[in-house]
């Protein structure tokens, strides 16, 4: 029998707590009982309504997620509050939900490695600014055209639409962080990177990057952390090969058109 401690101890051995950022809030988010047996396992991006919704209708006990349902305080169990009514909705339900954020970006093999083995690119170190090293660098083999780094970016991971500046000639040193990666671009150019591939920055970010002379890639904070739930499947599964897992078929890309 598999236990939600279980499967919280064997992750947590894996991403500690302590490699979460101070920021951050993730962990258990819903548990109305940690000895209960996991049976069915849903892995998700996200824990929105339609994700609980899904979990309920197909029979499944625990949502196992990147993002905290719980990320900011909850001041109120109402229908006012979404994240409120998700979990209390869940809790009654009796299905769990436990998310690895930050921990997951830090650790190795997480987030960032993944990401970066997903692009086909080779990670040398890490990098970050004090007490939040989640970020890696790769070096390539040989300088390439930031175009050619595009196309990698977009052929690799689906992105439908990516935001690029400025547009610099060659890259030789990368930078990887998956989701919103705004807060390390001058921490990436002082890695030496020429190029920084993130999800999401915002518009004075990227003012910050011509100026530090770094390309910035953002490729979409979906498309750069959906990763997550292949390899946290695979994390899985390895460990307790009796659990059945799905990975939600219900996601939060942006469409661009």
């Amino acid at each position: 029998m598999t236990t939600y401690r279980d499967i919280y101890s064997y992750i947590s051995e894996r991403f500690p707590r302590t490699l979460s950022s101070s920021w951050d809030n993730d962990g258990l988010m819903v548990c109305p009982n940690i000895d209960k047996e996991a049976k069915k396992v849903l892995i998700s991006l996200d824990v929105t309504a339609k994700v609980a919704e899904y979990a309920k209708e197909n029979g499944f006990d625990l949502i196992l997620s990147h993002h905290p349902l719980v990320f900011k305080p909850i001041r109120q169990l109402s229908c006012e509050s979404p994240n409120a009514e998700i979990a209390t909705n869940l809790f009654a339900s009796g299905i769990s939900v436990m998310s690895f954020h930050t921990r997951y970006d830090a650790g190795e093999g997480g987030m960032n490695d993944v990401l970066a083995e997903k692009l086909g690119l080779k990670v040398t170190e890490s990098f970050g600014p004090e007490g939040d090293v989640l970020g890696r660098i790769c070096e390539l083999e040989k300088p390439i055209q930031i175009s050619s780094l595009c196309n990698l970016v977009k052929d690799k991971l689906g992105s439908p639409n990516m935001f690029v500046v400025p547009w610099k000639k060659e890259i030789k040193k990368v930078a990887i962080l998956g989701g919103g990666g705004g807060s390390y671009i001058e921490s990436a150019a002082r890695a030496g990177a020429d190029a920084f591939i993130t999800g999401s920055v915002s518009y004075n970010s990227l003012i910050d990057a011509d100026q530090l002379n770094i390309s910035v890639i953002a490729a979409g904070h979906y498309y750069t952390e959906v990763v997550f739930c292949e390899a946290m499947t695979k994390l899985l599964t390895g460990k307790f090969p009796g659990l059945k897992t799905e990975i939600s078929p219900i996601g939060c890309e942006v469409i661009y058109i």
